[in-house]
């Protein structure tokens, strides 16, 4: 299991698939609902939508039955986190820094976008 560069509530932008005007969602932005480590996935909003068929039934509350329309999750190679300044997809870069809390130095992980230069 890798360790995940994009977070919940991130900006991430579709770089794959097919374009927007096939039908595709390559180029939507969103912003990330979940993310699965395990399977290297991410729920974005809006983007991936699919429509489920759910059956009525009397137990736990659903009563109606129907289509929904859903997102299923992408795999995470297939979004690129948007740099805050740009508003364009950029790759991500990790700085040390040391840190003084509690009279202890800490060395503390800060995202850092590659585009900008910015902290994400």
């Amino acid at each position: 299991m890798a360790k995940m560069k994009i977070k919940k509530n991130d900006l991430v932008q579709v770089i794959s698939g097919r374009k927007q005007d096939k039908g595709g969602d390559r180029g939507k932005q969103g912003r990330v609902i979940a993310v699965y480590p395990e399977t290297n996935r991410v729920l974005v909003e809006g983007v991936n939508r699919v429509t489920k068929h759910t059956k009525a039934g009397s137990s736990q509350g659903m009563s109606s039955g129907g289509i929904q329309v859903m997102e299923a999750p992408i795999h995470v190679s297939n979004v690129a986190l948007v740099d805050p300044e740009t508003k364009s997809p950029t790759r991500i870069r990790t700085r040390l820094e040391q840190v003084d809390r509690d009279g202890k130095t800490k060395t503390q992980r800060t995202r850092v976008s590659v585009r900008s230069g910015k902290d994400l």
